[in-house]
């Protein structure tokens, strides 16, 4: 038994005449030539519109989004939070207490007292129209249906007499005579009618078939087979040429396209390398051998030297700023003693509870219950 897969079959290619051969390379170098220029004014469009997102519409368009919050959203945040708001909720409790509130007393203590005396008379009116109902309306209307019920038995009864006697009368006056008339007079007319008709239907048929076959093979052969023969022995072979045509443009484009494409990309790394050799090393190596040192020294020999002089200066203000503070100080005091006197001391009071730096232990006497 034979566990491994067989190859696949190889996909057959269908072979190209020397028609599409000889219309393919001159179709190419032809859109080659006149796509690369197109395709290389393409790419620096595509660059030229990234710049100018990146460094002109992205910043303009958020320059803008900050002015259009200033202007439009910002003040009407503002209104809405400090002056909407605040009045929508001064108008609330306006209305709740010049409207709710009166309402509501009203509902409670003048509308629903009316409206359970009310109830209280309309359920003493229906109890006393349940009466009337009840005890005379229901026998009266009883006493009616009965008398009504024997009149319209003894009616029914000579409606049904009625009925019987007019019915028997248009059954033998009517219905019989006009059945005999039916079957043995205009059913043979109907019949004769018919097959006559019959007979013109299919005269007329015939001859309208004949016509009609006529009319066929004359569009037929004046239209239908000259119209067949132009399109399958001209239309289709010069479409099939065109078609032929019409797909190797549509490829010959795409691969210029891309052949464009990456001419477009080295046309423009030669470029891009080209403005870093001329523009970007030169200023690179200016700023690396020449700027750099020269920041260095500057930094070193300048600016160190005058931030430390520049802190040493603080630091002697600060000192004498402090001492100046500290005089004002203590001459404020020598001259409040001079007035008001030397100022009490306080009296020591005794803890109950221990410093800060000791600490309460279950050995040690300085609870409440155990201290001496």
């Amino acid at each position: 038994m034979d566990l491994e897969k067989s190859p696949p079959p190889p996909q057959q290619q269908n072979p190209e005449g020397c028609l599409v051969v000889a219309i393919r390379i001159p179709v190419r170098i032809v859109v080659l030539v006149l796509v690369v220029p197109v395709r290389m004014v393409w790419d620096g469009l595509v660059v030229a519109a990234r710049f100018l997102n990146d460094a002109v519409f992205r910043p303009l368009g958020r320059a803008l989004l900050w002015v259009g919050r200033a202007v439009f959203v910002w003040p009407f945040v503002g209104l809405w939070r400090y002056a909407v708001v605040p009045l929508g909720k001064g108008l609330a409790w306006l209305g709740n207490v010049l409207v709710v509130v009166p309402c509501v007393w009203a509902y409670r203590y003048l509308l629903t007292p009316v409206g359970h005396a009310i109830a209280w008379a309309a359920r003493g009116i229906g109890a006393g129209l349940e009466w009337i109902y009840v005890r005379l309306l229901t026998p009266l209307g009883h006493g009616i249906m009965w008398v009504l019920r024997g009149i319209g038995m003894v009616l029914a009864a000579v409606a049904v007499g009625v009925y019987g006697v007019v019915a028997w009368l248009v059954r033998y006056l009517l219905v019989v005579p006009a059945l005999w008339l039916y079957e043995w007079v205009l059913t043979p007319v109907g019949r004769a009618i018919a097959w006559c008709v019959n007979g013109l239907v299919w005269v007329l048929r015939m001859i309208v078939t004949g016509i009609g076959v006529a009319l066929y093979w004359t569009a037929r052969v004046l239209l239908v087979l000259p119209a067949l023969g132009l399109w399958r022995y001209i239309l289709v072979p010069v479409g099939r040429v065109l078609a032929v045509i019409g797909r190797e443009v549509g490829e010959a484009l795409g691969h210029a396209w891309r052949v464009a494409g990456r001419i477009s990309r080295a046309v423009g790394r030669f470029l891009g390398t080209l403005l870093r050799w001329i523009f970007v090393e030169p200023v690179r190596w200016v700023y690396r051998s020449v700027l750099t040192p020269v920041g260095h020294v500057v930094r070193d020999a300048v600016l160190r030297p005058a931030a430390e002089a520049a802190r040493g200066v603080g630091r002697v203000a600060r000192q004498a700023l402090e001492s100046a503070r500290e005089s004002v100080r203590q001459a404020r005091a020598d001259v409040r003693q001079m007035l008001f006197g030397r100022p009490r001391e306080r009296e020591e009071v005794v803890r109950r509870e221990p410093a800060g730096a000791e600490t309460r232990t279950l050995g040690s006497s300085t609870t409440a219950l155990t201290k001496d």
